[in-house]
């Protein structure tokens, strides 16, 4: 068991009075791996997280006996160096584990396997000529080394140029929909160049796909990171809820959590989603100074729109099926993806139980989204059966429910024109969030990176601050 999970009681006290360099706001792995940055370039930080546990949407919950596994399925591909050096750093290199893995997409009530090159040439929905085009269009759009010059284009607009009109409605068309719904027209080119290319990076020299996976899931570089802030002095508030990001004429000067606590900061960074952010700097209330940039940069988070996610976690007792990864491009299914995590990690790991999740992008007030756990289960139920005919309710000995309120962000055609700064024009406050990895999609890789990065450019201006300090101390101490 997690050192997290078994101490949620790590929130400690915080130093209400005391000044920090940096009060970072999420603990998830953008959040962490910004104040690790931070704090080992000495500066003194303090995390605060609303969940009792960290890890953001990496955040585990027990599985079988005791077992631990994230909440929302998460692998890496072998292009995510980022996750890669931050295990070695830490010291957990070691669980880090490759996996040949099954990829299958789900079409007219039959399961069609897409793992390697050659599978294209059976997939029978397609005519022959088709699937050739199907391939050449993986192979043609791996090849778009600037994604600049594919910002303008939606990605129904690209895919059709590349593989034409037949081949777009059956594969692309029901899996932009399904991930999207509403906004599926909308969404830009970059987003579906993103996934051919991570997707092609991950293969093998057979056309095989690896995949990467840590020996206790993410808690483990979690709980690496925890220990190592903790080591450094960094203040790590569990369980703490933030209500406000205040500022003043000069730029931001704190934070205040949901018991009225202040936590007074030369800088904030928040690594929540923008409309969030939003809500944050229009909290402080409309008699509390503000910095007079705040109205146009709420008004710019607003408009970034993202997408909830439900996510059913099933413990069986045997398997769905041989694959991994399972694209669903039916409309009438309502998931878009069925992940049988212990078709990668071995089910021995959790107490010998099948691990699968059902994944739907939808909006928060869609129905699903809406239901309880146990409709949610139950309206699952005889989908499950359409799709892996024989399977039954007594295959099932638990399931968990998940959601998400902001998943994924939508991106839109010219969408560098539209995301939110990571520099605002509030002095010390800073953004980073899953709507700033643009050209790159949602991630833990990214995640980290862009953590890594905006930590880096907020200790350059705090290097920067004081030594433009220094000076005027000494003049106005008469030396």
């Amino acid at each position: 068991m997690s050192a997290i999970h078994a101490n949620p009681g790590n929130t400690s006290a915080p130093k209400t009075g005391d000044m920090r360099d940096a009060v970072v706001v999420g603990g998830g792995f953008t959040g962490l791996t910004a104040a690790l940055e931070l704090a080992e370039r000495g500066h003194r930080v303090t995390v605060v997280e609303r969940e009792p546990e960290l890890g953001g949407l990496a955040g585990s919950f027990d599985v079988g006996e005791g077992r631990r596994i994230e909440r929302f399925y998460h692998h890496w591909f072998g292009s995510d160096r980022e996750m890669f050096d931050l295990c070695e750093k830490l010291g957990v290199e070691d669980a880090l584990e490759p996996h040949l893995t099954r990829t299958g997409m789900f079409y007219a009530n039959s399961v069609y396997r897409l793992s390697r090159p050659l599978d294209l040439l059976r997939f029978a929905p397609l005519p022959f000529l088709d699937r050739l085009r199907l391939g050449v269009l993986a192979l043609r759009g791996r090849r778009v080394k600037d994604w600049r010059t594919l910002e303008h284009r939606t990605a129904e607009e690209w895919l059709v140029s590349l593989g034409g009109r037949r081949v777009y409605d059956v594969v692309w068309r029901p899996l932009l929909e399904g991930k999207f719904g509403q906004y599926a027209d909308q969404v830009g080119a970059t987003w579906m160049w993103t996934k051919l290319a991570l997707r092609g990076g991950s293969r093998n020299k057979s056309g095989s796909e690896v995949l990467y996976y840590l020996r206790g899931g993410s808690e483990t570089l979690v709980d690496a990171m925890h220990k190592r802030l903790t080591e450094l002095g960094v203040e790590v508030l569990t369980g703490t809820a933030v209500d406000a990001v205040t500022t003043d004429d000069a730029g931001v000067t704190g934070v205040r959590t949901d018991d009225g606590t202040f936590l007074p900061a030369r800088q904030v960074l928040l690594t929540i989603a923008p409309e969030l952010a939003a809500d944050l700097l229009s909290a402080a209330g409309p008699d509390a100074p503000a910095h007079a940039a705040v109205p146009a940069l709420t008004r710019r988070l607003r408009e970034i729109r993202y997408l909830a996610n439900v996510c059913l976690v099933l413990e069986n007792n045997r398997r769905l099926s041989d694959t991994y990864w399972l694209n669903v491009n039916d409309p009438s299914f309502p998931y878009v993806g069925v992940i049988e995590h212990t078709n990668m990690d071995s089910p021995s790991r959790y107490g010998n139980r099948h691990v699968v999740y059902l994944s739907k992008y939808l909006p928060s007030d869609a129905e699903l989204y809406r239901m309880s756990d146990e409709e949610v289960f139950a309206f699952s139920l005889p989908h499950l059966r359409r799709m892996f005919p024989g399977f039954d309710r007594s295959w099932v000995d638990d399931y968990h429910v998940w959601r998400a309120e902001y998943a994924q962000p939508v991106i839109t055609p010219n969408y560098s024109r539209d995301m939110p700064p990571t520099q605002t024009g509030v002095h010390g406050l800073y953004l980073a969030s899953m709507a700033q990895v643009f050209p790159e999609d949602r991630g833990t890789n990214h995640a980290a990176r862009e953590g890594r990065r905006t930590a880096e450019l907020m200790a350059d201006r705090l290097r920067t601050a004081d030594r433009t300090a220094a000076p005027r101390a000494v003049e106005a101490s008469g030396a």
